[in-house]
């Protein structure tokens, strides 16, 4: 078990700096008042012992936030609202507030820290992709509180993570489309590049073509991105080159949204002539036209599962290292079902 080294204090930067505390504390807050070579010894000094000016707070008052921080990558998109009522819900149920940041505009990692720290919260939940390999690594040697959402931890770090079945719902799905529809050339739309979802999730579409005897087809994989314009523009790519294709499995709904539209345009009957599926089960699958068979991921339940690791975190309980939530099939129009046969 890897232990975290001790974190360092404001005053451990001072006399690495040879510098008061005061002065630290005007170079992490940006005020003004100090020479400049001044101030880059006391920079130079926060990036070799690694110090977050959050951890400043608990040095100057042992309070509790009573505040959850939560670190993302963006907001936007469909399938953060559920995400977020779960987390918010069980926040609430435990008796803290939700602070909300996101990475998506490039920021340094200290403000980030003075966001959702020590001084503002009582731990925090970070979102896949939402801090490189180097960040996650500082945030364990720091010991504070953090739960993973759907990001397994670099080597070495020990974090809980709560994530989804995606590679068993995955393979389901591709079968179902396999086994109930004949469809032998299936696409698969990725998500965005180095998305462990995505990683998974074309592990269980490569299992599904290897378990019925289907060749591995790389003309037929395409990124997505999680996004409904570049999945949109990844299939009219793939009609204009003339790739033959009768199913598409995208790497969630909001592309197949993408999808749906793309075949429109080009006179692709669905599911007649290609069968259309997605994964989430977001609150647009059911209103697509036709109706969108998809995984439901019970994405509220993992916002709600990770809130209660995290508070046990903070109370010092134990916590289960990897919690992953179960998926199921919601067969839908797109793929060819009926519709009595739909949820």
């Amino acid at each position: 078990m890897n232990r975290p080294n001790p974190t360092p204090t404001i005053e451990d930067v001072a006399r690495r700096a040879q510098v008061s505390t005061a002065t630290v504390s005007r170079v992490v807050n940006g005020l003004q008042g100090v020479r400049p070579a001044t101030a880059a010894r006391v920079q130079q000094a926060i990036a070799e012992l690694e110090y977050a000016p959050s951890q400043a707070a608990r040095v100057l008052a042992s309070r509790r936030t009573d505040t959850l921080g939560l670190l993302l990558p963006e907001i936007g998109g469909l399938y953060f609202q559920p995400l977020l009522r779960g987390i918010e819900a069980a926040a609430a149920e435990a008796g803290y507030n939700l602070l909300i940041n996101t990475t998506r505009m490039a920021r340094p990692e200290a403000r980030l820290w003075n966001a959702l720290g020590e001084h503002n919260t009582d731990g925090l939940l970070v979102f896949a992709d939402s801090l490189d390999e180097a960040g996650l690594q500082r945030l364990f040697r720091s010991g504070f509180p953090a739960v993973f959402l759907h990001q397994t931890p670099p080597a070495g770090v020990e974090m809980p993570v709560v994530t989804i079945e995606n590679q068993s719902g995955a393979l389901q799905i591709v079968e179902h489309l396999i086994s109930a529809h004949a469809r032998r050339r299936i696409v698969f739309l990725q998500g965005p590049e180095g998305h462990e979802d995505s990683h998974w999730r074309e592990k269980g579409y490569r299992a599904a073509l290897q378990a019925h005897g289907l060749r591995f087809d790389a003309q037929l994989v395409a990124r997505g991105g999680f996004n409904r314009v570049e999945a949109r523009q990844a299939v009219e790519g793939l009609l204009a080159a003339g790739i033959a294709f009768d199913a598409v499995f995208c790497g969630d709904d909001d592309s197949a949204v993408g999808v749906l539209a793309a075949l429109k345009q080009a006179g692709r009957s669905v599911p007649g002539q290609v069968s259309v599926a997605g994964f989430d089960d977001q609150v647009i699958a059911s209103s697509t036209v036709p109706a969108l068979t998809t995984v439901r991921a019970h994405t509220e339940q993992v916002g709600r599962e990770a809130v209660r690791a995290l508070v046990r975190r903070i109370h010092g309980e134990p916590v289960e290292p990897l919690l992953i939530l179960p998926v199921e099939l919601v067969l839908r129009e797109s793929c060819g079902c009926r519709p009595a046969e739909t949820d």
